[in-house]
């Protein structure tokens, strides 16, 4: 399946025909995405669908066996030193020793990096409210991801990698968070690659989306295009339908009786004309929240 992409000038990752087998196990299928400069891209897929492969693959911690990777044009395997010091990474849990200081982090990473932002790391400092004095062992695991992020961010990334950094933290810090992260883009024009498992966040930050299912590249576009490809469609039948009605370009179908529900990709006038010729009745036609397309593709809630 093909989906739109920038031009190779535009993108900032590029992800062409990627595939990747552990033993028996195929993590990527044939994966294509094009991450587009002064973004927010976000990565969803149900656990074990290949997001954390995919972002390994961007990091040059795994070498493509088939297919490309290209992070600002360069392989991240054959050239780290010129990808690497580009990007600010901040993973779920984030490796960072406990017995160091906040403010011993900060200095043992600007180390790393010639563009490190003092003043701006200060600025961060105090506005996630961190104590410079305070040993990572004693933070709260929201303070920890917010001590990552601080250091993912100093140096002024072209590329900001978020994997999963919303995970078990609460609503609070996870608006925090999501908040930093709109920034980075709004006010510097930098490029985020975001995945997470809350549907919501996704849906509220990202100007473009992909999704992985079982290795495969489900969707990938602007999430104005996404949702304008499907409808989710409640409709009504003059009869008691024993099953669902079968109905061409339906992801899904939930009911019972003469009320059904669908989400549909493609045309809704086709579909109208289907409806009507079974003897029913559209009730109502609205554009599908993203957790209910990843229902439909997915087949599981679980995100």
């Amino acid at each position: 399946m093909k989906f739109p992409s920038p031009s190779s000038a535009e993108a900032v990752v590029s992800v062409s025909e990627l595939s990747r087998r552990f033993g028996e196990k195929v993590a990527l299928d044939n994966v294509s995405i094009y991450v587009p400069k002064g973004t927010v891209f976000g990565l969803i897929g149900e656990n074990g669908a290949g997001k954390t492969t995919l972002i390994k693959h961007i990091l040059g911690l795994l070498a493509a066996e088939s297919g490309t990777v290209r992070v600002f044009g360069s392989d991240p395997t054959s050239d780290p030193v010129r990808v690497l010091g580009r990007i600010g990474y901040l993973s779920e849990l984030p490796e960072i020793p406990g017995w160091m200081q906040v403010q011993e982090l900060i200095r043992y990473m600007k180390a790393f990096y010639p563009k490190w932002d003092s003043v701006y790391a200060a600025a961060l400092l105090e506005e996630f409210g961190l104590n410079p004095a305070q040993r990572i062992s004693t933070l709260s695991k929201g303070q920890v991801t917010k001590a990552g992020l601080l250091v993912a961010q100093a140096h002024r990334p072209e590329l900001l990698l978020l994997d999963e950094p919303s995970s078990g933290l609460d609503p609070m810090v996870r608006r925090e968070i999501l908040e930093a992260v709109i920034r980075v883009v709004a006010d510097e024009g930098r490029t985020v690659f975001f995945s997470s498992h809350f549907l919501d966040e996704i849906e509220r930050v990202s100007d473009h989306i992909a999704m992985l299912h079982q290795g495969k590249l489900t969707f990938c576009g602007s999430l104005d295009d996404i949702k304008e490809r499907h409808r989710v469609v409640s409709m009504r039948f003059r009869e008691s339908q024993i099953k669902p009605p079968e109905i061409q370009g339906a992801l899904g179908v939930t009911g019972a009786s003469r009320d059904w529900t669908c989400l549909n990709q493609g045309p809704s006038d086709k579909l109208s004309s289907l409806i009507i010729q079974r003897g029913g009745q559209i009730l109502d036609e609205h554009p599908p929240t993203l957790h209910e397309i990843f229902v439909a593709y997915a087949g599981t809630n679980e995100s």
